[in-house]
């Protein structure tokens, strides 16, 4: 049975209290929410037509970290078909624009750009047994795409939740939180980490939100080189 996490709580991946043990060949980070719906404007509302909300658009990243708790390559940059300059390729950072790391061992399976539908609606998928001895830990994150310019926060987002599942499909953990005053105007959530230890992996749950809703300023305040 999976255990559910509180704020701060560390648990050890491999093997649970119940001695029960988890296949860490390829572990899947799966994250979910739901978006609390606003009431309706009402009758005029409707006549008027309103104004349409645009869609939250919620995106996992991973930071890949050394033994210093920093990312040691942030890729390189790359032009676009549309002549656009994109940063952070094919480094030690998996986000929606950069979504398998180059040794193969940690992708994004995608984009959801709204939230609908039942369980995951992103998912990291991380091969930790294969993984690279100078990865010491990997930080998720969730950001509200343009939250800033949309008025939208954390404050608004009911039922987020990350959780790890094993090879095998069994449910290691899962840490949940529902949007309340303490995240308003929060747009992005430093939601948990995976870390070496003894040999094995743990899994802390973080839920640090923070007001920006960029992961670059988060990478470059507390995890890159200065």
């Amino acid at each position: 049975m999976a255990i559910n996490l509180v704020k701060g709580q560390t648990i050890d991946l491999r093997k649970n209290d119940k001695g029960e043990e988890f296949d860490l060949s390829q572990v899947t980070v799966g994250l979910g929410w739901d978006i609390r719906q606003k009431k309706s404007g009402g009758f005029l509302g409707k006549l008027m037509g309103g104004n349409k909300e645009a869609d939250y658009d919620l995106d996992a990243v991973a930071f890949l970290l050394d033994a210093n708790g920093k990312v040691a390559d942030l890729g390189r940059t790359v032009q676009t078909n549309d002549g656009r300059s994109m940063g952070l390729y094919q480094g030690d950072v998996i986000f929606f624009n950069s979504m398998k790391h180059p040794s193969g061992h940690v992708w994004l399976t995608g984009d959801n750009r709204t939230g609908a539908g039942e369980g995951d609606d992103e998912q990291v998928i991380v091969k930790l047994d294969a993984l690279d001895q100078k990865y010491q830990k990997i930080v998720f994150l969730v950001t509200i795409y343009q939250g800033r310019q949309n008025g939208q926060h954390f404050g608004m987002v009911d039922n987020a939740f990350i959780r790890a599942v094993d090879a095998r499909g069994k449910e290691i953990a899962r840490f949940s939180m529902s949007g309340d005053a303490t995240y308003n105007n929060m747009c992005s959530m430093v939601f948990a980490e995976v870390y070496r230890k003894d040999n094995g992996w743990k899994f802390r749950a973080l839920g640090n939100a923070e007001a920006t809703d960029s992961f670059v300023d988060i990478l470059k305040s507390s995890y890159t080189y200065q």
